[in-house]
């Protein structure tokens, strides 16, 4: 999680426009849709859902919302039936006697009933408290409708008058969000399994993925918002499974593309409102994922034209990440350009990533013979030199298993290995068979992100009963606790577990947890 947040005031910048016109070109259109709330509902506690909250259908009926005036400290809440993406605006009068005050309420928007429990003044969370949910406003003059600007990320929406005067309540009417996706739905046939419980999880992941297509693959509407290099290459894999929007994909590598640093560094994400911005964070993989995202797609839809004029860029992401490695092959981590692989830092990660660099090289070669790069012998040398000290360093026979610079075996460096095929299939499938034995049930490990290459993994390793059960215990866990789209940050033995000190600030729809469409299609559907 620390290394996400970093700050480099000092590095320089470059705007290709030709590159960026290029990724203006591919902006997707905004499918809107006005949607209103299904029923009103009260908070309660029921353990079984997180942090022990829930909703129960009010007494109140939403058809005769006009008709339940709201005095000082009244509230409803109203449930929109699903995870909403969008803008909100309400009509709102007054019933008794004549309006001597100015209305004081609060809204307040929570894709959790675990948000709608918690109280903003009690966060004490190092995120920003101005990605909480909320709004205070006054409004002098009654009757009106509240047009709120901001996009919210939501199913209940939460109305509190906070102060009017005794002389008169406040009346609602009308509430309507309407929603913003880029996804299209017109060409989109969903899988469908007999298995009800896999049929769950692949219909929320397709709603997870929906609701962060926007104008970009966004990692998260609800805080973030942007893209994100690491989001971005298991998006593309879910959306290939799915919506298959090509142009989406193209638009977010061109606008990596653009603005590298000076020496040619792609950032681990940017912004793109108001104005295109890279960030000044960058992290050892999710720079190379731009060549996996650009051989990912060339995979799907081949575009020899889109691979040589994106190359270049590609390969400096190599040649930047090689000098990393000492002359045995060996990774050397540069805290300035960390290896991510989890949030967790509970475990060494090199050996993971000296596992993810095989994986991009084989992809980046790929790449090579298309543009018939002349120095293709000498990546093909650089990665048989990684890949021998991997198999005749890092392997430790008497374990079967992978090990670390400090002789430590976790589960990110199997995992990473196996996908990467640094051994044989035969070998792979022990190896993970000994991961299971060794090293499960999955510990200090709460991210989506992570598990996804883990079920991977198994899946490539022929064990496929082994990685629909984790599937099934890992997002089947999120749905039984009440998810409608998939969380940033899930641990299953701390289900209350926040990166950021309260769930009020937590990504309850985030797009790198959208990965189950990809997986069911590409292991299960055909088998």
């Amino acid at each position: 999680m620390a290394f996400t947040f970093q700050i480099n005031n000092d590095v320089k910048f470059k705007h290709d426009e030709k590159l960026l016109a290029k990724a203006e070109g591919f902006r997707p259109e905004i499918k809107k849709e006005r949607i209103h709330p299904t029923r009103i509902v009260e908070v309660i506690e029921d353990p079984l859902k997180l942090n022990g909250v829930g909703v129960t259908e009010s007494d109140k009926n939403i058809d005769k919302i006009e008709e339940y005036g709201l005095k000082r400290n009244d509230k409803m809440i109203l449930d929109f039936g699903d995870h909403r993406v969008g803008t909100f605006k309400i009509h709102i009068d007054q019933t008794g006697s004549p309006m001597d005050a100015p209305l004081y309420m609060r809204i307040k928007f929570a894709e959790l009933p675990a948000e709608l429990a918690a109280e903003s003044k009690d966060y004490e969370g190092w995120l920003s408290r101005s990605w909480i949910q909320e709004e205070f406003i006054h409004i002098d003059e009654l009757p009106a409708t509240l047009e709120l600007p901001r996009r919210y990320s939501f199913r209940y929406v939460e109305l509190k008058v906070l102060d009017t005067s005794p002389k008169w309540q406040a009346v609602f009417s009308d509430p309507t969000v309407v929603t913003e996706t880029s996804a299209d739905y017109s060409g989109f046939e969903p899988m469908r399994f007999e298995d009800p419980e896999l049929q769950k999880i692949y219909d929320i992941g397709v709603k997870t993925l929906a609701d962060c297509t926007q104008d970009v693959f966004e990692d998260g509407p609800k805080r973030d918002r942007r893209l994100w290099l690491g989001d971005l290459r298991l998006q593309a894999l879910a959306n290939y499974a799915t919506f298959d929007q090509t142009d989406l994909v193209k638009r977010c590598l061109y606008l990596f593309a653009a603005m590298t640093t000076e020496e040619g560094k792609i950032s681990a994400n940017v912004f793109v409102k108001p104005e295109n911005v890279p960030d000044d964070t960058f992290l050892f993989e999710y720079s190379l994922f731009f060549i996996s995202t650009l051989y990912d797609l060339h995979q799907a839809h081949p575009d020899e034209e889109l691979i040589r004029e994106l190359y270049p860029i590609a390969k400096k992401q190599m040649n930047i990440t090689l000098k990393m490695f000492d002359e045995n092959g060996k990774l050397n981590p540069d805290e300035n350009y960390p290896v991510f692989v989890d949030w967790s830092n509970d475990f060494n990660k090199d050996t993971a990533g000296q596992a993810e660099m095989i994986y991009v090289m084989k992809q980046f070669i790929e790449l090579a013979k298309v543009v018939r790069d002349s120095e293709i012998s000498m990546y093909e040398k650089k990665l048989e030199l990684i890949t021998d000290y991997a198999k005749n360093v890092l392997f430790r026979p008497e374990k079967n298993l992978f090990a670390t610079a400090w002789d430590e075996y976790n589960i990110a460096s199997q995992v990473w290995m196996v996908l990467a095929h640094v051994m044989s299939d035969e070998e792979n499938k022990s190896i993970m068979q000994t991961t299971i034995q060794e090293l499960f049930p999955v510990k200090n490990i709460a991210t989506p992100y992570m598990y996804h290459h883990i079920v991977e993994a198994l899946f490539e390793a022929g064990l496929d009963e082994e990685a629909i059960h984790l599937m099934k215990s890992y997002w089947g866990k999120m749905i039984s606790l009440g998810a409608d789209t998939y969380w940033e940050a899930f641990d299953p033995d701390q289900p209350e577990y926040s990166p950021y000190g309260s769930p009020i600030v937590n990504s309850y729809c985030h797009a790198w947890s959208c990965t189950p469409v990809y997986l069911l299609k590409k292991y299960v559907e055909n088998k």
